[in-house]
């Protein structure tokens, strides 16, 4: 399957497994599809610090950097993420587990069972990180994305990834940081498994 056509199928899967732009719809769907590595053309991972399973804590940050809002501008986003993480910082993957696009889909970074480089020493072994692709200072994600970010988590705990009583914290809750942006941080602070 080509590429343009592969992008295609997650985001129609994602309109009709989340029912995305269906007004009244709060529940996400129980794991939703994820964007896997290969379909964003990640390299390998040279990653091999594993996460003790399943998590007790979820750490929410942004990238700071351009939003996307459809699967083709997403793919390119998490790519840039990639290559910054990789070529800049010299880390051994993408520092997240899982990037959110505004295009309400989920990119998988180092995935469930890889420890990340998105918090610190202290949070990175004991936490999955997600990050949601964009600068979330002045405005807030769509729907959609938060949507997606939540069918993650409900998706972790249906696979044994976290824990049933896992707990949210915002980046700047663990380290000092703006991120996840004043506006995601305030959106983040009503869900019901977030502790500051």
């Amino acid at each position: 399957m080509s590429a343009p056509c592969a992008l295609l199928t997650w985001a129609l899967l994602a309109l009709f497994g989340l029912g995305l732009g269906v007004p009244g719809e709060d529940l996400p769907c129980s794991c939703c599809p994820i964007v896997p590595r290969r379909e964003w053309k990640a390299p390998a991972s040279k990653c091999v610090d594993k996460l003790k399973l399943p998590a007790r804590y979820v750490v929410v940050s942004h990238t700071a950097g351009s939003p996307c809002d459809s699967p083709a501008l997403c793919l390119n986003q998490v790519q840039n993420v990639h290559n910054y993480h990789t070529g800049m910082l010299n880390w051994c993957d993408v520092g997240y587990n899982f990037l959110i696009g505004e295009d309400g889909l989920v990119y998988e970074g180092r995935g469930w069972d890889t420890k990340g480089d998105h918090t610190g020493k202290i949070w990175n072994p004991i936490s999955i990180g997600i990050s949601f692709m964009g600068n979330y200072m002045e405005r807030s994600p769509p729907p959609r994305a938060l949507r997606a970010a939540q069918s993650l988590l409900a998706c972790g705990v249906a696979q044994g990834k976290l824990s049933p009583r896992y707990e949210v914290k915002g980046h700047r809750d663990v380290q000092r940081t703006l991120s996840p942006g004043d506006q995601l941080y305030e959106i983040i602070q009503t869900w019901p498994h977030y502790h500051e």
